[in-house]
């Protein structure tokens, strides 16, 4: 199995890209690979979907692990976990691909956001910690040298961290925007699908198609509908405890919580005029156009479903 080692280490409270290093993958592995709050736990639910076969709401963090988290359990934990697993597996990640290993067999799945809405959604996530969790974000940063301080207690006005978030790049946790760009460039990878947040909510079901196809799954005809309707933002919410298992804890509020609203725009009126601006130079300084433009408004809404030098959009 072809290896392109990792090109860049991520050490961030909440994540540390070395942990992938022990990582020993299965021919037939997914990684999921995510900025947060762009639909990590949907497609991770969608992918349970396809690989079961079946609706039961098993819990996520236990069939799909996240490696580079740095905090709740031990990495010889999380790899005991994943070798033992006899299920085709598929892991979570919150690193852009420059920052895992690169393995020509494995499949890769990113999901994009708009850069404000998923802004919007870290901020409720974020500020809805447990003490309990924060404190162990907390002591990640204190025991890491790159960081050597506690977690930032983030503002609970949603405009005033927009603003941090932008004029430090993605603060408290790493850019967006170079996220973004980096799987952009890997698009045309015949192992690697870019997915869209938007195309998930308008079309949950072609984009299941599309998923099942790349990752070689056939599905009955007959089982279609029970899946997709499973994939429902809103069954998930109605299973959210049993999918979320013990990360209910970690959030004031529990799965509904950590399952919020899953809508888009909720920056307009909240976001002043000179913030947005300030994004939308941040994406020209950074992002490709066609970049830009599928970041905005996914696959379906740029007409790149028809692109065919975008084979994996």
């Amino acid at each position: 199995m072809l290896i392109t080692p990792a090109r860049r280490e991520y050490r961030t409270w909440a994540l540390d890209s070395r942990r992938w290093r022990d990582y020993r993958p299965r021919p037939d592995d997914i990684i999921i690979a995510t900025y947060p709050k762009c639909g990590t736990t949907w497609m991770q639910r969608i992918v349970s979907l396809l690989v079961f076969q079946t609706t039961e709401p098993k819990p996520i963090m236990q069939i799909s692990a996240w490696i580079d988290r740095r905090f709740d359990e031990p990495l010889e934990s999380v790899l005991a976990q994943i070798e033992a697993q006899e299920h085709r597996r598929f892991l979570k990640s919150h690193l852009p691909l420059d920052g895992m290993p690169y393995y020509d067999e494995v499949k890769y799945i990113h999901v994009a956001r708009d850069g404000r809405d998923a802004c919007m959604s870290f901020h409720n996530h974020a500020t809805n910690f447990t003490p309990q969790a924060l404190e162990r974000l907390d002591t990640a940063g204190l025991e890491d040298e790159t960081i050597n301080r506690p977690y930032p207690r983030l503002p609970a006005d949603p405009a005033e961290f927009f603003h941090q978030w932008i004029v430090r790049d993605g603060f408290p946790f790493m850019s967006f925007f170079h996220f973004e760009q980096s799987c952009w460039e890997a698009r045309k990878r015949p192992n690697i699908l870019l997915v869209h947040y938007n195309d998930l909510k308008a079309d949950i079901e072609g984009e299941m198609r599309r998923i099942a196809e790349f990752l070689d799954i056939a599905i009955d005809r007959r089982l279609w509908p029970k899946l997709i309707a499973a994939a429902d933002l809103e069954a998930m919410r109605r299973d959210g405890d049993a999918l979320m298992g013990n990360m209910t804890a970690s959030f004031q509020g529990g799965s509904q919580r950590f399952l919020f609203k899953g809508i888009n725009e909720r920056w307009r009126g909240v976001v002043g005029e000179d913030d947005l601006s300030l994004y939308e130079a941040r994406v020209k300084a950074t992002l490709s156009p066609a970049c830009a433009d599928w970041v905005a408004r996914g696959r379906l809404g740029t007409g790149l479903s028809q692109a065919t030098e975008s084979p994996r959009l």
